[in-house]
């Protein structure tokens, strides 16, 4: 499918204040593919989309969960988590998307998971520092992005989970899991520095 037409389907899928967050991630991946090395190309796919299924019914992404074989345990935390893993299923069952690199962006942009890749960081981190976002600390976190993605996500993820915890709500492990492993990261980096 042809990015134009991809677009114009996502686009047709999502109210005009979430197409406009969807342009803002984006720009922001693209740029921020551009500094850190990643393709723009597939980060811009990835970002087109990443909320393919945002705004779908959420008894359609939990039906996309259990018969098309993704983590069940998705259904039993945040709906907020389900659309990334229905969205990847989307890209690639009416979108075409082949490329497992996008597929992965796509599928955990939301919650992260250990040792991401390169372009899985800069599409979540895009998502949380585009432009349109307001939340308490996101300038901070994108000054930090000025220098590195991964001290980026640390915050994004750290203050995901502040405010889980903050709700009492329950935190899905590949969140922390995708911390941890950012922490491990920046460590080493720093003692190979």
């Amino acid at each position: 499918m042809k990015r134009e037409d991809i677009i114009e389907s996502v686009r047709s899928q999502m109210p005009e204040r979430r197409w406009q967050h969807t342009l803002g991630v984006m720009e922001t991946a693209i740029q921020l593919a551009n500094r850190y090395g990643a393709d723009p190309d597939k980060a811009e796919l990835a970002a087109i989309l990443h909320d393919v299924c945002k705004y779908w019914p959420v008894e359609e992404q939990a039906r996309i969960i259990r018969e098309h074989g993704l983590p069940a345990e998705l259904l039993d935390y945040d709906k907020e988590l389900w659309h990334a893993h229905a969205g990847a299923f989307v890209a690639k069952d009416r979108y075409g998307v082949a490329d497992e690199e996008v597929l992965d962006a796509i599928r955990y942009h939301t919650s992260g998971r250990e040792r991401m890749t390169l372009l899985e960081k800069v599409v979540c981190l895009a998502d949380y520092i585009e432009p349109g976002r307001d939340f308490p600390n996101v300038n901070n976190i994108r000054e930090i992005a000025e220098h590195s993605l991964e001290k980026a996500l640390i915050a994004g993820f750290s203050g995901t989970i502040a405010f889980l915890l903050e709700k009492g709500k329950k935190i899905y492990p590949l969140t922390m899991q995708a911390r941890n492993s950012l922490i491990d990261e920046v460590k080493l980096k720093e003692e190979h520095a």
